[in-house]
């Protein structure tokens, strides 16, 4: 009998300490990945007056702009004054996504319309030490807040931009996940519990991995060690990973790192998204097919990997304004990949669709830098003598934020897939 209960307080006490070693709270109203359409969220844009620390704004001036879209900001509840101007001479104005009510607006339409949430880009820069508790923290903690308040599923994404490879690896990563889930709480929300699970578990994502114009090797980042401890760690792992790929991640050659070790971290990972952004273009005849056989092959490798596989999608590309004075001798054009009033994205879309995705990425929610934003964008932007933006093509400014909530009720089979682009009655 004293053994029986000497053995009791053991596991009781076994267990509080298991308890109290779980820092992530398993309760969200997001599962799973599959049946979603989740878009990328930079959540980077500043502009004079919002008390933010930098001198440089992504919009710039007529001689400068880093921005090739803008944005509708009829909606907004603050918005500054640039230098540029409209065509009738009025100044063009400007959001801030330092303002909690930018960050507000945002997850109400992806409410409104249907947009399942977004991946809150943390770059490796604002991942470090010095600069974990700095405006990028804020802008996080408003979305998971908004995130909650509207339903919506939110989850972190490392992007190792900014990485050098020398003398720097993920161990500043590790110790920004255990600050956001510490401090920030992002797998423990107030309210609503969104944070987006896949396979049981609380997902990350790690961005840049097999690029070759980045500076650093993937063999010697401590890539092993980051996602060891995400997976594996007693107290901030147990997590499920999604790794960001270059399109070409499964043959090894075209804009991937012909090295077989990425092949050996996918499949440690639980999901893979290659990122097709630049790669497929309209203007190419055939091209959507060759993006179809990619997807349909990358599948069977994931299937017989035991890897999930997410496609992204995107509505078109433009970076002309910041390519005349970054690529000087290679300046592009105005929407060189052009969106054809939607029907370049609805092409991406139907043909993942129909090759049986059960998850989809859209890049980007808010990425105005170079035109692939889906969130409400103007048909009357700036007009300059130096700086060129695309328009909407004459759509409504929530064209494409529609066109992705088709998309979500497609996947959920909630209504037929739709092969040509979809019209609003």
């Amino acid at each position: 009998m004293k053994k029986n209960y000497i053995l009791s307080l053991l596991l009781i006490s076994f267990a509080t300490v298991t308890s109290a070693q779980v820092r992530h709270n398993t309760a969200t109203l997001f599962p799973s990945y599959k049946g979603l359409v989740m878009a990328g969220y930079q959540g980077w844009f500043r502009a004079a007056g919002d008390g933010s620390a930098t001198k440089r704004y992504a919009y710039g001036d007529d001689n400068r702009s880093g921005v090739d879209m803008w944005p509708d900001v009829s909606e907004y509840e603050k918005t500054y004054e640039t230098p540029h101007k409209l065509a009738d001479g009025t100044p063009a104005r400007f959001f801030s996504s330092l303002d909690k009510s930018t960050v507000d607006l945002h997850f109400k339409w992806m409410q409104q319309y249907g947009v399942d949430g977004v991946f809150m880009q943390r770059f490796f820069d604002d991942a470090r030490d010095e600069n974990r508790k700095r405006e990028s923290s804020v802008i996080l903690q408003n979305a998971f807040e908004a995130a909650s308040k509207y339903k919506r599923a939110i989850a972190v994404m490392y992007d190792l931009s900014g990485l050098k490879g020398s003398g720097q690896d993920c161990s500043s990563l590790i110790e920004d996940w255990k600050y956001l889930v510490d401090q920030l709480k992002v797998t423990q929300q107030k309210g609503e519990k969104t944070y987006l699970h896949h396979r049981g578990k609380p997902l990350v994502v790690i961005w840049g991995l097999g690029f070759p114009d980045r500076p650093y090797n993937i063999r010697n980042i401590g890539m092993d060690r980051f996602l060891d401890f995400l997976k594996n760690d007693p107290v901030y792992g147990n997590c499920s990973v999604m790794l960001g790929v270059p399109t070409a991640w499964r043959s090894l050659d075209a804009d991937c790192t012909p090295d077989p070790y990425l092949h050996e971290l996918i499949r440690r990972a639980d999901l893979v998204m290659p990122w097709a952004v630049q790669r497929f273009s309209p203007l190419l005849h055939s091209d959507i097919d060759r993006y179809r056989d990619i997807l349909l092959q990358d599948m069977k490798w994931c299937r017989e990997n035991n890897v999930d596989y997410v496609p992204c999608v995107y509505p078109g590309f433009s970076w002309h304004n910041l390519s005349v004075h970054a690529f000087p001798d290679d300046i592009k054009p105005v929407g060189s990949i052009p969106r054809q009033g939607g029907r370049f994205y609805w092409q991406m879309i139907s043909t993942a669709l129909n090759a049986g995705a059960e998850m989809l990425y859209v890049a980007m929610f808010d990425e105005v830098n170079e035109g692939t934003a889906i969130f409400k964008g103007s048909d009357n932007p700036p007009v300059g003598k130096n700086t060129l933006f695309i328009d909407m093509d004459h759509k409504p400014s929530d064209h494409y934020l529609w066109l992705t909530g088709e998309a979500a009720k497609m996947l959920r089979r909630e209504k037929p897939l739709a092969l040509t682009l979809p019209e609003r009655k």
